[in-house]
C-alpha cells in the first residue's frame, strides 16, 4: 500500500510511455509542489518502464501490474494499492501546464457533494482547440450519446474562454479525472470489464445516482495527445464505444426507460452507421454490428452488474443530461456547437 504524503495521488497509467514520459512528466513532478504525489504504474510494460522510472524520475511513486487486462482493469487495480484522499487519474500523453492542479484541489474541497472533476482539455497537437476526450466537460443527451461542452461529434471548437466558467455535468473525462477516493471505492470504482472507452462515464454515473455531483472547472487546462493507445477511428475504438454505451445504459438508466431504449438503440446505432457506409468503411460498420451482438452476448453478465449498480442509487442526479436528441440537432439541423445546442448548465456553487 502506498500511503501518499499530500491529499491528492496523480496516478499515470502506463503501457510502452517511455517517449510520453521523457515529454511530459518533468512539468508533472515539477508542479507537485503545489500538492500532490506522483504514482506510475507500469502496466506490464515491455519496455521497461519501472527501469526507466526508477532511474531517470527517483521521486516518482511505482506500482507494477504484471498482467494487463485493459485500461480500466490496470486502474482498479492500482487504486486498491494507493491511500489518499484524492486520486488524479492522468494518462501518461497529457501535458499539464502552471497552476493546473489547484483550482481542481479548491473546488474539490469547496464543494462537498462533488465526487470529482476534470480542467479544460485541450488539443496537443493543434493547441487553440478543444480535444475530443473530454474537451470541457460532458453530457449526455436523452437517447443515451454523449458529447461534451467545446466538442460534439467530429467539430472541435476554438478555446476562447467561452468555458471558463466551473459548471456541473454529467461526466468528465478519464484522461484526466480528480475523484474522491472515498466516495470512488463507496459506489465500486472503474468496471474493469469494460476493458477501455466510457468507464469513466460509467463511473460518473453510478456517483450520480448516490446523489453526488461532477464538475468541470474552468480555471485548469491541461493538453491531451490523443489516439496513442487506440487510435482515433480505429474499428477497435468503435466496438468499445458502441458495446460500453450499451453496457452502462443497461447498469444504470431507470427501468421504465429501459424497456423501449435499448431496443431503439439497436435502430439509432444502425443510423450511426451510415457515415461509415458512406465512406465505404466496412470495418466501422462490422464494429457496430460486433458491439451489439457482444452485449447481447453478454447480457446476462451485464444485468447482473446493473443489480449491483442499482443497490447503490440514493437520490438521482440528473444535471448534465440533455433533453434533446445530440444526433437530430447535430446531423438534421446542422447545430455543430454547444452553444446552439440550447443545452442546461448549473453552476457549482
Amino acid at each position: 500500500m502506498i500511503v501518499c504524503e499530500s491529499s491528492t495521488a496523480v496516478v499515470i497509467l502506463s503501457y510502452n510511455s517511455i517517449a510520453w514520459h521523457k515529454l511530459f512528466l518533468p512539468k508533472i513532478i515539477e508542479q507537485s509542489a503545489s500538492g500532490y504525489d506522483v504514482i506510475v504504474v507500469d502496466h506490464a510494460s515491455p519496455d521497461n518502464t519501472s527501469e526507466f522510472i526508477q532511474h531517470e524520475f527517483p521521486s516518482v511513486k511505482l506500482i507494477r501490474l504484471t498482467e494487463n487486462h485493459g485500461f480500466a482493469w490496470g486502474y482498479a487495480q492500482a487504486l486498491k494499492q494507493i491511500q489518499a484522499e484524492y486520486y488524479v487519474l492522468l494518462s501518461s500523453d497529457f501535458e499539464v501546464t502552471d497552476n493546473w492542479f489547484p483550482p481542481l484541489l479548491q473546488a474539490m474541497q469547496q464543494y462537498p457533494s462533488l465526487a470529482a472533476c476534470q480542467p479544460k482539455i485541450r488539443f496537443w497537437k493543434d493547441r487553440p482547440y478543444f480535444e475530443y476526450a473530454g474537451a470541457a466537460g460532458g453530457f449526455m443527451d436523452k437517447w443515451g450519446y454523449m458529447f461534451c461542452r467545446g466538442r460534439i461529434f467530429s467539430t472541435l471548437e476554438q478555446d476562447h474562454h467561452q468555458y471558463d466558467n466551473d459548471i456541473e455535468v454529467f461526466w468528465a473525462s478519464g484522461g484526466c479525472l480528480m475523484v474522491n477516493a472515498q466516495k470512488y471505492h463507496e459506489v465500486g470504482g472503474l468496471d474493469a470489464d469494460l476493458y477501455a472507452h466510457m468507464e469513466e462515464i460509467d463511473l460518473c454515473w453510478r456517483l450520480k445516482n448516490a446523489g453526488y455531483r461532477i464538475g468541470a472547472i474552468g480555471g485548469s487546462t491541461v493538453f491531451h495527445v490523443g489516439g496513442s493507445i487506440i487510435s482515433y477511428g480505429s474499428p477497435q475504438k468503435t466496438y468499445y464505444n458502441f458495446r460500453n454505451n450499451l453496457v452502462l445504459l443497461l447498469k444504470n438508466e431507470k427501468a421504465s426507460r429501459l424497456f423501449w431504449l435499448i431496443p431503439l438503440r439497436l435502430v439509432l446505432d444502425g443510423v450511426a452507421c451510415l457515415p461509415f457506409l458512406l465512406k465505404g468503411d466496412v470495418k466501422n460498420i462490422w464494429a457496430v454490428a460486433k458491439a451489439h451482438f457482444h452485449f447481447y452476448g453478454s447480457f446476462g453478465k451485464w444485468f447482473k452488474k446493473r443489480k449491483a449498480a442499482q443497490q447503490l442509487i440514493k437520490n438521482r442526479n440528473t444535471t448534465g443530461i440533455h433533453p434533446h436528441s445530440i444526433v437530430a440537432q447535430y446531423f438534421i439541423k446542422g447545430l455543430k456547437t454547444f452553444d446552439k445546442i440550447n443545452a442546461d448548465t448549473t453552476t457549482l456553487s
